[in-house]
């Protein structure tokens, strides 16, 4: 019968010793391949997930509680789904095929179009903070009877292009995800672990778009700032503007 309280002979210590670091580079080198798998099937899963919600939300078309400013120029309160889609792209990596990104895009539209009538001298700033929130719009002037310029005025349709963007940093394993136009007329960028993007971060995405909660913004840190920020807009010109409201009842 062995004695249990007998030392290990020195053989019996490397052999240990060598086991145990052979285990350790082991877990060290599969985790790496099995991280960037697992965060592949994660946003894939998610694609899936986003591509048949958008489907329905097109059947249903709902109306989204949220209001829409672009200080000075217009407000859209209430839109209405319109249409989405989801795309992806991938990409090779460390010899696996893994995903780029993850994107979804869609539309929201008012019920009728908005006229802003303002001074010649202001058009350019109303312009400028239309086209960066990628609004549709005409521009026209109005002209007295010498044909001198007094009115300026846009057409502008309410309608407002909202993205979310996941983009996995496989080095870092995290997923950065960039929303733009979900509540308001801004950007942001949120950092979610590797796999994060789960089934219930989709639902509070979708819950945010459609405006019933906002619980999807406590889902991650935003990236790089401790608090929420405004996308910076154009100062306003000291003049007055014609303002009306798109509403959807």
């Amino acid at each position: 019968m062995p004695d249990a309280s007998a030392k290990p002979t020195l053989l019996e210590q490397l052999r240990v010793q060598s086991e145990t670091m052979r285990a350790g580079e082991t877990a060290a080198r599969r985790p790496v391949e099995e991280a960037l798998q697992a965060i592949d099937r994660s946003l894939w899963h998610a694609f899936k997930w986003l591509d048949e919600a958008l489907g329905h939300l097109e059947v249903i078309r709902p109306k989204v509680v949220h209001q829409y400013r672009l200080d000075g120029v217009l407000t859209i309160v209430n839109p209405q789904y319109d249409r989405g889609f989801v795309s992806y792209r991938r990409k090779p990596l460390a010899g696996l095929d893994v995903l780029e990104h993850v994107e979804l895009f869609y539309r929201l539209v008012g019920e009728t179009p908005v006229v802003v009538k303002c001074q010649p001298a202001a058009a350019g700033p109303i312009e400028d903070k239309l086209r960066a929130s990628h609004v549709p719009y005409h521009y026209q002037t109005e002209h007295d009877e010498p044909r001198i310029v007094r009115t300026g005025v846009f057409t502008i349709t309410p309608a407002i292009t909202a993205s979310v963007r996941f983009a996995p940093d496989y080095r870092r394993q995290v997923v950065v995800a960039t929303v733009r136009n979900i509540d308001r007329f801004e950007t942001l960028t949120m950092e979610f672990p590797g796999e994060g993007v789960t089934e219930a971060v989709l639902e509070d995405l979708i819950r945010f778009v459609l405006g019933e909660a906002n619980t999807f913004l406590r889902r991650a840190p935003l990236a790089g700032v401790g608090t929420r920020r405004e996308t910076p807009m154009v100062a306003e010109p000291p003049v007055y503007y014609i303002e009306k409201t798109a509403r959807v009842r």
